[in-house]
């Protein structure tokens, strides 16, 4: 098969879909990658690097588009690599369609296969290729909330660690999944107070057992999380319902309440955010205020790290990419559940239950898709 890395085009993007150990993989079993000259520059990869493992190196977005079977990239494709797609084009990356009405209708009148990288399963339920973006966008969130507590971003003037004589910020993360975990790690580490708020008591009982008495932990109610908000200098949006649009649990009115120069870090933008004043920022311009609140809510925290981000990627998406490309989208979708609770988009339907009730749109299940395919 004939697989396509283009360029990502998303602001301050620097991630590639596919390494040149993944390409190597994969022109070792007899495929064809084409990739666009410059894309892995930003992990640190030339093009002599790619042409070194067997890659063909174009010159434009227009010729990986046009050419290959199976598109791989790591962000949502914008609107101009939107219209490139063709019918029964594979394309395989992240997605999130459910706040994003445009670019579902996009990809359905493209007629291509769409396989969203956040929405493949594994054997325990998970989402594996979202995972090793989640740890990284945990981790970051600290970081970055931290950084605005700063008075110079408009914070506080905050030392989230605090030091001896002078109390420790309180960061509250509302989601013990992974992301919510990754923050914890992280803020516990910096000797933050910290609070994880979540619904199940299995995660809580879980986070309790790692961090021990260090961490707070907190029932799920609209209660607790405006107790806990109000009380806060940093939280953490860390909330996630597979493929659908992200529950919005701290309102305005919560972070009208919060203390003037309080953060807020939406790390669920990208399905929409569950903060009710949070929208998309960009690496370029990451922060806006609300109410006298910073609000971080850059929709690919990952892609400022994009080294780590893209081998972490890599290591979970490859074995996904390699079946795609051996048997071509209908036998590897039939195959492979895991894979085929990927697929959002096939032929001009939506084939994601989450995607088409956040946009009230008519769902075809996957498996009926896919035999159409």
């Amino acid at each position: 098969m004939r697989v396509g890395v283009p360029t990502e085009i998303k602001d301050a993007e620097l991630r590639v879909g596919l390494t040149p150990g993944s390409v190597n993989e994969l022109v070792a079993r007899g495929h064809e990658v084409l990739v666009e000259t410059g894309a892995g520059l930003g992990i640190g990869a030339t093009d002599l690097h790619y042409r070194q493992v067997g890659a063909v190196v174009v010159d434009t977005p227009d010729e990986v588009f046009a050419e290959a079977e199976l598109v791989v990239k790591v962000k949502e494709p914008q609107a101009v690599e939107r219209a490139r797609l063709r019918e029964g084009q594979i394309l395989f990356t992240y997605l999130h369609l459910a706040p994003d009405p445009q670019q579902t209708k996009d990809l359905m009148a493209s007629g291509a296969i769409c396989i969203a990288y956040e929405t493949v399963t594994d054997d325990d339920g998970d989402l594996p290729l979202l995972a090793p973006m989640s740890k990284v966008a945990g981790r970051m969130s600290i970081q970055a909330g931290a950084h605005c507590l700063e008075s110079s971003r408009g914070g506080a003037g905050l030392l989230l660690g605090g030091v001896p004589g002078v109390p420790a910020g309180r960061v509250v993360v509302i989601g013990g999944g992974v992301v919510g975990q990754n923050a914890v790690e992280m803020a516990l580490g910096l000797g933050a107070r910290v609070t994880v708020i979540d619904r199940k008591i299995e995660v809580l009982d879980e986070l309790a057992a790692r961090f021990g008495s260090a961490l707070d932990t907190a029932y799920s109610t609209a209660f607790a999380v405006q107790e806990l908000v109000l009380d806060a200098d940093l939280v953490i949006g860390a909330v996630l319902v597979r493929g659908a649009r992200a529950p919005r649990l701290v309102t305005a009115d919560m972070v009208s309440a919060m203390r003037p120069g309080s953060v807020v870090v939406d790390v669920a933008i990208d399905q929409g955010g569950c903060m009710e004043t949070s929208r998309p920022t960009t690496h370029s311009d990451p922060t806006f205020v609300v109410d006298d609140v910073v609000h971080y809510c850059v929709a690919n925290m990952p892609g400022a790290v994009p080294r780590t981000s893209t081998y972490a990627l890599n290591n979970s998406t490859l074995p996904f990419t390699i079946e795609l490309a051996d048997k071509g989208a209908k036998r590897a979708l039939s195959d492979d559940r895991h894979l085929r609770n990927g697929l959002n988009v096939a032929s001009g339907e939506v084939t994601e239950l989450a995607v088409a009730n956040a946009l009230g749109l008519n769902y075809v299940d996957p498996e009926t898709a896919v035999a159409n395919l």
